[in-house]
């Protein structure tokens, strides 16, 4: 049998509390495909998820949830206690991308939007923001309805600005905990774009990479194009940071240590012969571990700077080299819980259908939830590639399927959604076992 057959399976063969959640997904789920389709249909940028936001404290409000609104920026959180028990915080992230979406669907996005520079863009969810919001809506109601399942307390959160690696540290800042409760485990989901709709992905350890942007600001003395002896270069100068900086991945860090050091931004200059003032470089580094983290950055100080007295550049012409505020610490997810909340899994999706994966270099700030509750933490990756696309993207010469932050990026709704509730629900459940009487 092969491995997408047996998740296509699993999902018409749950076990146990899996069957109740599906009885109840068939009743519900046309509209969570509805409501899918809206959330797709009107994306909102970071720190611009009013609408949406309004639309999850209506979902919590409408189940009994005592909600707050207004937490760091747009967030919202909703606390639901049903007798003894821990508390377990599920998250859902709101915000889109300044994408075009080019996927032809009937509900694709028209939407624009005011960017950061108060540039108008085109909108889209190209990350699956609206997959997350949807089974996590799916979960509230059942849960919510269901009470006689589980024992404890829900706290359910729909976060603004994941997508700038802010929200989660903006919610937590402005009191996240303290004007709710302090949860003892935290689950999220983020889709994957390289797992068939039916499958979950488990990750345990680290699971996605702190993530640091750093400017370079290369000064140096302009001039004549043709009298380069009267100036110093920056241009030349930013060239040989370029290329110096790609040693401390390959010459400074362990060869079992996973690190990306990338300029992914050149500007400087404005004419064929003039020798500009400056060149800006602007950096994204990617790393797990804390020391190699640390140790990436002191590097790109190092070399920005020696660089610069190798050329000889004056100690007052010194590159700038600014660490931005936006840090994302790396997603940890600790491996027994992971374990744990992983085989309850399987058991409302098939055993099959829940695969070990290994770490990604992409970003998520949800990995600040835990650590500041001292809990434990898990993120799995939920697949939403429709059956039909993955099949075809297997055969010899196929083209790509394609990725988060694209403009075709475009789940399959139902059986993402299903498999996400199913999988999750029974999760939150196993945590919050019903007291006996």
């Amino acid at each position: 049998m092969s491995m997408l057959l047996a998740a296509t399976l699993s999902l018409v063969m749950p076990l146990q509390e899996g069957g109740e959640i599906l009885s109840w997904l068939k009743g519900n789920e046309s509209s969570l495909v509805e409501q899918y389709k809206d959330l797709h249909a009107s994306p909102e940028l970071s720190f611009q998820e009013k609408e949406t936001s309004a639309k999850m404290a209506q979902v919590l409000s409408g189940l009994g949830f005592q909600v707050q609104t207004q937490i760091g920026g747009y967030g919202v959180a909703g606390v639901l206690r049903n007798g003894d028990g821990p508390t377990v915080l599920v998250r859902a992230d709101m915000d889109a991308l300044p994408i075009l979406e080019e996927t032809g669907l009937a509900y694709a996005s028209q939407v624009k939007g005011l960017e950061q520079s108060g540039r108008e863009v085109p909108v889209m969810h190209a990350c699956g923001h609206d997959i997350h919001m949807t089974v996590w809506s799916g979960m509230a109601g059942f849960l919510a309805t269901h009470k006689e399942l589980w024992s404890g307390t829900l706290l359910f959160v729909a976060q603004p600005a994941e997508e700038r690696g802010a929200g989660a540290r903006a919610m937590l800042e402005d009191g996240l905990y303290e004007r709710t409760v302090t949860p003892e485990y935290c689950l999220a989901f983020h889709v994957a774009p390289n797992l068939p709709a039916g499958m979950i992905g488990a990750c345990p350890g680290y699971a996605l990479a702190n993530v640091d942007s750093v400017d370079i600001l290369v000064r140096g003395k302009g001039g004549h194009g043709s009298t380069p002896e009267l100036t110093h270069d920056p241009v030349v100068l930013a060239s040989k940071i370029i290329l110096a900086l790609q040693t401390l991945v390959s010459r400074e860090v362990a060869t079992q240590k996973a690190a990306v050091v990338t300029v992914g931004s050149v500007h400087g200059g404005e004419k064929h012969n003039i020798i500009p003032n400056e060149v800006k470089l602007q950096l994204t580094i990617r790393s797990y571990e804390p020391e190699v983290r640390n140790a990436l950055l002191d590097g790109i100080r190092r070399t920005a700077k020696h660089e610069a007295l190798s050329a000889g550049f004056p100690l007052e012409l010194l590159p700038i080299v600014e660490l931005l505020p936006e840090h994302t610490p790396a997603a940890w997810n600790s491996p027994g819980f992971m374990k744990r909340v992983a085989n309850s899994m399987k058991t409302a999706i098939g055993e099959k259908s829940v695969l070990e994966v290994p770490p990604v270099m992409g970003g998520e700030d949800f990995g600040l939830f835990a650590p500041a509750a001292d809990s434990e933490g898990a993120i799995f990756w939920l697949g939403v590639v429709s059956q039909e696309d993955w099949a075809e993207a297997q055969k010899p010469d196929a083209d790509s399927l394609p990725g988060l932050h694209t403009s075709r990026f475009s789940p399959d709704p139902a059986l993402s959604i299903r498999t996400g509730v199913l999988a999750m629900t029974e999760a939150v459940m196993d945590l919050l076992p019903p007291t006996q009487d």
